[in-house]
C-alpha cells in the first residue's frame, strides 16, 4: 500500500478541495499519513493569491522533496495555473495538476506509476487546462463520519470581478456553480453523519447560479432555502459575500430561516470611494453601509466582519483616514487587515505611487488596534445573556479542560469539560448546548488560538 501525505495552503475552498482529494486517494487504496512523515506521494494544494503565497508554495514543494528524494511530489491548484512552465522545470516537482483537474488525481497518479521511469526522465508531467475557457464545475465532494461539528462545503468556483490587485480570476477562471441537487445531497449526508453546521464557501460565493441557463434558475438564496429544509442540519453559515448581494429581499428571506447564522462577512477592502475605484471594486461606501443597515434591521446584533487592504497604491493619508472613520462608523465585529502585497500579473502591480513597507505597517497597526477595540465591544454586548453554543473542540486553559465553541454570531464560549466523556460527539449530544456569556468566558476564550 502506498502512503500519501497532503498539505493545504490558502483559503477555505482549497481546504475543502484538499479534503476531497484525500478522500479520493483513500478510496484508491492509499494510506494517508502526516505531511511530516515519509510518504510515497506528497500532494501540495498551492495558493497564488500573493507573491508571498507563491513563495510558500515553492517552499513546501521543496520541503516535500527533501523528506523523500524518491517520492512523487505533486503540485496542485492555483500556483500551478500561474506558474506552470517554471514548475515543469523544477527538479523538486514530478507532477503539476491545475484547477479543474484535481478530480482526476488518483487516475493521474496511477498513470504516472505505470510509466514512472519515462516520466522521471522527461521532467514534470503537466495536467493543466486553459482555466479561463472552461465552463465546467469540477465535481469534487466529501462524504465521511463527523470528526468535528462544522463542515465547509464548496458550492462555486471562479470569479468575474477582476479587482485590480487580484490574480484569482486568472488562476480560477470564470464563475462556475455546483449543481444544487449535488449540494443538497452532500449536505444531507453530512448532517446525518453528525455535522451540525455547514459553511458555504466559494471563490465568489455571491455569484452562485449566475452561470445557470434555461430553466435552471437558481441563486444563492434559493439554494440556502433548500438546505434549510434538511431536518438534521442545525446551522448554515455563509462565507465571504459581495456587498451588492445584500438587498432587502435577500436579508428579509434569510431572517426567516431557522438555520441561518447572523454572521455576515462582507468584503470591503477600503472605506474610501477613490481607493475602491482604483481597486476596481463594484460598489461604493454608501452602498456598503446600506447593506449593513439592512442586516441590522432584520437581525438582532448580527456579527458583521470584513477584509481591509491598507497601503494600496496611491493611497494618501486623507484616503486612509476616510477608511478609518468608515470602519469606526460601521463598527465591525472582526476585521482581517492586510498590507497591500504586489502581485505580478495584476494591474495594481504596475500602478505608480507604490507605498513603502513602513507606511503600510504604520497604517496596519492603527487598524489592528481599532479591530481589537471594536471586537471587544461587540463581544461584551452579550454579557449576561444565555446563548446557544455549538461545541467544537476540547482545549486546556491554565490546567483546566474546557469544551469550546461558537454562538450563532461566532462569539467564542467555553463550558467545563465533563470527566468520563470519551468522545467529543458524546459530550455535544448529551451536554448543555447553552452557555452564559460572562466576563470569565470572554477572558478564557481570548486565550484560545484564533484559528480554531
Amino acid at each position: 500500500m502506498r502512503k500519501a501525505a497532503l498539505h493545504n495552503l490558502g483559503c477555505k475552498v482549497n481546504a475543502y478541495e484538499t479534503e476531497a482529494m484525500q478522500q479520493q486517494l483513500e478510496e484508491a487504496g492509499y494510506e494517508i499519513v502526516s505531511f511530516q512523515e515519509q510518504a510515497d506521494v506528497y500532494v501540495i494544494n498551492t495558493c497564488s493569491v500573493t507573491n508571498i503565497a507563491d513563495r510558500k508554495s515553492r517552499q513546501m514543494l521543496h520541503r516535500a522533496r527533501k523528506m523523500n528524494p524518491d517520492g512523487v511530489v505533486v503540485a496542485v491548484g492555483c500556483y500551478v495555473q500561474a506558474a506552470e512552465e517554471s514548475l515543469k522545470r523544477d527538479k523538486a516537482v514530478d507532477l503539476v495538476v491545475g484547477n479543474n483537474k484535481k478530480k482526476d488525481l488518483a487516475v493521474i497518479l496511477e498513470e504516472y506509476f505505470a510509466r514512472q521511469e519515462q516520466h522521471k526522465a522527461a521532467g514534470a508531467g503537466s495536467y493543466v487546462m486553459d482555466i479561463g475557457k472552461t465552463r465546467e464545475y469540477e465535481n469534487l465532494g466529501i462524504e465521511k463520519e463527523a470528526e468535528h461539528t462544522r463542515a465547509f462545503i464548496k458550492i462555486q468556483d471562479g470569479c468575474n470581478q477582476f479587482c485590480s490587485y487580484c490574480i484569482i480570476p486568472y488562476t480560477r477562471g470564470r464563475v462556475r456553480s455546483r449543481n444544487p441537487e449535488d449540494v443538497v445531497k452532500e449536505v444531507g449526508k453530512l448532517a446525518c453523519k453528525g455535522y451540525q453546521e455547514i459553511v458555504l464557501t466559494g471563490i465568489h460565493l455571491s455569484s452562485y447560479g449566475y452561470d445557470f441557463t434555461g430553466e435552471k434558475k437558481e441563486n444563492l438564496l434559493s439554494l440556502i432555502v433548500k438546505l434549510d429544509k434538511i431536518p438534521e442540519l442545525k446551522r448554515i453559515r455563509l462565507g465571504s459575500l459581495e456587498p451588492r448581494i445584500i438587498t432587502e429581499e435577500f436579508v428579509k428571506n434569510l431572517s426567516a430561516l431557522r438555520t441561518i447564522c447572523p454572521h455576515f462577512h462582507l468584503s470591503l477592502q477600503s472605506g474610501c470611494d477613490e481607493t475602491l475605484k482604483r481597486m476596481n471594486r463594484h460598489y461604493t461606501t454608501e452602498q456598503y453601509e446600506e447593506g449593513c443597515r439592512l442586516l441590522r434591521k432584520w437581525f438582532d446584533r448580527p456579527a458583521i466582519t470584513t477584509d481591509v487592504i491598507v497601503g494600496f497604491p496611491q493611497e494618501t493619508e486623507e484616503e486612509f483616514q476616510k477608511t478609518a472613520e468608515f470602519l469606526k462608523r460601521i463598527h465591525f465585529y472582526e476585521m482581517h487587515i492586510f498590507k497591500y502585497s504586489r502581485r505580478a500579473g495584476t494591474k495594481a502591480d504596475k500602478m505608480e505611487g507604490q507605498l513603502t513597507e513602513a507606511q503600510k505597517s504604520a497604517r496596519s497597526d492603527i487598524l489592528l488596534h481599532l479591530e481589537q477595540k471594536m471586537s471587544k465591544e461587540y463581544r461584551q454586548s452579550f454579557l449576561g445573556e444565555e446563548k446557544e453554543v455549538l461545541m467544537e473542540e476540547k482545549v486546556t486553559i491554565e490546567g483546566t479542560d474546557y469544551l469550546t465553541g461558537h454562538t450563532r454570531e461566532y462569539v467564542k464560549a467555553a463550558l467545563p469539560w465533563k470527566p468520563g466523556t470519551e468522545k467529543l460527539q458524546d459530550q455535544i449530544i448529551t451536554g448543555n448546548l447553552t452557555s452564559m456569556i460572562n466576563q470569565e468566558v470572554l477572558l478564557l476564550t481570548q486565550k484560545i488560538p484564533k484559528s480554531m
